[in-house]
């Protein structure tokens, strides 16, 4: 349990660290590349039941609040309640796969769970923001370039994820 506990740390760390990062003009490429979606999955897989779902979403809490605190943000926007979500569905996802849990179904699992958080939170922005057009082309403008005052296109976050959830969850299953 040791080893899970200093990754999750290095997580939330690595998580808080590389948003302020980007935020002040740096390294791009780290813009959504985070290990919360691969620590989701794989604590559903490999932590002892009781902290399956507590440690992986307390981590998510832990860094949101240090974000939120950092950007002047609120815990109490519709979004964050989303993410929560979207990353519990990636739990179950690792749940249901702890049973035969090898690289042929963590690897197919990790992407999946990607997919899954990029189109739940997406659709949510599109069904919330005023600024997309409530109608199929406003859905499709949510998941592939999103809004113009984001800088960059929702695709570029999704493939960002889909690398780093690929990574992290790599990572967190050698560690194990």
């Amino acid at each position: 349990m040791i080893p899970a506990l200093f990754l999750v740390s290095a997580a939330v760390i690595f998580r808080v660290a590389s948003a302020v990062v980007v935020q002040h003009g740096g390294a791009g490429w780290l813009s959504n590349f985070a290990p919360l979606a691969a620590i989701a999955l794989c604590g559903a897989i490999y932590f002892p039941r009781k902290y399956k779902f507590t440690l992986p979403l307390a981590a998510l809490l832990v860094s949101d609040l240090a974000l939120d605190f950092y950007y002047g943000a609120s815990l109490a926007d519709p979004l964050i309640l989303c993410r929560y979500v979207a990353f519990a569905l990636v739990g179950l996802l690792g749940l249901a796969i702890s049973r035969r849990a090898s690289l042929k179904t963590i690897v197919p699992a990790s992407l999946a769970g990607s997919t899954i958080f990029y189109v739940i939170t997406n659709f949510f922005s599109w069904l919330t923001d005023p600024g997309y057009v409530k109608n199929f082309g406003g859905l499709i403008q949510s998941l592939t370039v999103g809004l113009p005052q984001y800088g960059a296109p929702t695709w570029m976050f999704f493939r960002n994820s889909l690398v780093s959830d690929l990574f992290f969850t790599l990572l967190f299953v050698a560690c194990m």
